[in-house]
């Protein structure tokens, strides 16, 4: 199996969990259980962006409660409800949550993107946020662990930040991992998300409540969704190829 290492250079995907300071959605999001998943940012002809998030959270007063500290937090200019909804890639990443949509306006001095940017980091999904930390999932072109080290030190720095390595794989076994993450399902977790699967449940609206896909399996509500949560997390978040945290 490759790795990457100290005197090789492959491209390389990482998962990065980020503190730095003066971050609204690290703020926001800060022992609440709640969380937003970070989607596009656009510039404003006043110098700030405008970013698109969904806040989710296991009910809507939660999801409000989440909106309404990110109109109070004085690290916002704007906070904008969309009507539709929006239909990204990792259904998986907010499955059996209330979500809202919302267009956030704020200073773009008070994120770290251009930091990764800079040294060649660049982003591969959605950025998720929970428990005041973000996690980036990014791409790294022609890079050893070294030189890794070395950039990274350079933006924890820059920006005052504390970052963890948490994943890395090599461009090559991201890649060929796929076909092997289903056949890391159990039988029943299999059984389970195959159903959702069929039912609508991770399209976009849902077609199929939790109650319903429950009864349709003839399990508990909690047991589906402890299936469910189980097969997700091997789905996205197969193994890592080598050990992470020397970074």
């Amino acid at each position: 199996m490759e790795t990457l290492d100290e005197q090789g250079s492959k491209s390389a995907r990482l998962t990065l969990e980020i503190w730095h300071p003066d971050c609204w959605t690290l703020e926001v999001t800060e022992g609440e259980d709640t969380g937003l998943i970070a989607h596009t940012v656009s510039n404003g002809t006043d110098g700030r962006v405008k970013g698109h998030f969904t806040a989710y959270g296991e009910s809507a007063a939660a999801v409000e409660s989440l909106v309404e500290a990110t109109r109070q937090s004085p690290l916002t200019s704007s906070v904008s409800e969309m009507q539709r909804r929006y239909e990204f890639e990792h259904h998986g990443l907010t499955s059996g949550y209330t979500t809202k949509e919302l267009f956030v306006e704020y200073d773009p001095s008070n994120t770290i993107s251009d930091g990764l940017l800079g040294q060649g980091f660049i982003q591969d999904a959605p950025v998720r946020v929970r428990d005041g930390l973000e996690y980036w999932s990014v791409f790294v072109e022609q890079a050893n662990r070294d030189e890794l080290h070395d950039r990274l030190n350079v933006i924890r720095e820059e920006y005052d930040a504390d970052i963890s390595v948490t994943k890395i794989y090599s461009h090559e076994t991201r890649t060929q991992d796929v076909p092997r993450r289903v056949d890391a399902l159990s039988e029943r977790q299999r059984e389970i998300y195959e159903l959702a699967c069929e039912q609508g449940y991770y399209t976009w609206p849902r077609e199929c409540t939790t109650r319903e896909l429950a009864d349709a399996a003839g399990i508990a509500k909690t047991t589906l969704l402890e299936h469910l949560r189980k097969a997700e997390a091997k789905l996205l978040n197969p193994e890592p190829v080598d050990s992470p945290r020397s970074l």
